[in-house]
């Protein structure tokens, strides 16, 4: 019998070192991998501690808004300012498209402030505002300036379902400086005249009244207005100074300003795609140059004219190029396919 159990057992003992065996070698196999793991990832950990820096900004000496000295002796004012020159350093992508925006659309800008006795430093309040894009605000508020369409009337805007020139840098920015002009007139300064451009001139006009206060600075106001001049303020010394906030482009980089003519447009246009297709452009190009035109068919009345525009080379380079004087074409010397096709495609918007 103890033969008998002896050679039964023999068997199992083999397979059971075996299987301690394999059992040992998958154990040394998961400790190395674990072991390989861990200093990977303590490699990584160090890795991070070595190079990884987020930097504290250091806080100006001087600072001024439109030639006025803004008082940095305020705890409060440095503090805000420090706040907005963070975020807006710290949100790369959004700060590096505002840069390179900029260079487009600044030299559009820029001289409409001057013409109109404006401060220089108001141009980027359109920046605050859109980041120089065409966009809509939850109150639906519109364009680069982001003007309410009963404001946008206000100061000679057109605004209605086929024309939206809120949507028309230039007019649109000839807009802002009447509203500038107009909140300078009742307020005299220009740092409640950027806070006004948030709250309105009457929202400011009571606080100041209010607080027995003259100035924005020593004003207590809502959370969006408090930041808004400091946004404003911080957004400038990023553009002016790029390179000091980590931000490095070549003049290649940055967006280009775009060179058109303008067709004066004294006659209706019943199908706009159609018409900038024969005229050596696409509906893309026409919307994207003129954003204002809202509907696919424009409709002038008797005695109104608009201006059209499109891009400088193309048209140059194309038949039309001839009948261009002082950059500007006459809407009757464009191709009017139009008038063999009236109904505009209803699904182009």
């Amino acid at each position: 019998m103890q033969l008998r159990i002896k050679v039964w057992l023999e068997p199992m003992k083999k397979n059971l070192a075996l299987y301690f065996l394999s059992f040992s070698i998958l154990a040394l196999a998961l400790s190395i991998l674990m072991s390989n793991g861990d200093t990977a990832k303590i490699q990584a950990n160090e890795a991070f501690r070595q190079y990884y820096r987020i930097f504290a900004l250091s806080m100006p000496k001087n600072l001024s808004f439109a030639g006025q000295k803004v008082p940095l002796t305020d705890y409060d004012v440095i503090e805000r300012y420090d706040r907005e020159l963070l975020t807006n350093v710290y949100w790369q992508s959004q700060t590096l498209l505002m840069i390179k925006r900029a260079n487009r659309y600044f030299p559009v800008i820029e001289p409409i402030l001057k013409a109109n006795g404006i401060p220089d430093d108001f141009k980027y309040i359109a920046l605050a505002e859109s980041g120089l894009q065409h966009v809509v605000s939850p109150a639906n508020a519109a364009g680069f300036w982001q003007f309410l369409d009963k404001t946008g009337r206000r100061y000679g805007l057109e605004v209605n379902e086929e024309i939206d020139e809120r949507y028309h840098i230039e007019k649109a920015s000839i807009a802002a400086c009447q509203y500038f002009k107009d909140a300078y007139n009742q307020l005299g300064d220009w740092s409640l005249v950027a806070a006004s451009y948030n709250m309105g001139i009457d929202g400011v006009k009571r606080q100041l009244q209010n607080q027995g206060m003259t100035n924005y600075y020593e004003l207590y106001l809502n959370t969006e207005t408090a930041r808004y001049l400091f946004r404003i303020m911080a957004i400038k010394e990023i553009c002016d100074k790029p390179d000091m906030y980590g931000f490095y482009l070549l003049q290649e980089d940055k967006y280009t300003p775009l060179k058109t003519i303008k067709v004066k447009a004294d006659l209706s246009i019943n199908n706009l795609a159609l018409w900038a297709k024969s005229n050596y452009v696409n509906y893309k190009i026409l919307k994207l140059l003129n954003p204002w035109l809202r509907k696919p068919s424009l409709n002038i009345a008797p005695g109104k004219i608009y201006y059209i525009d499109l891009p400088k080379d193309r048209i140059l380079q194309s038949p039309l190029g001839k009948f261009v004087v002082a950059d500007t074409l006459p809407l009757v010397q464009t191709n009017l396919p139009e008038r063999l096709d009236p109904k505009p495609n209803n699904e182009i918007e």
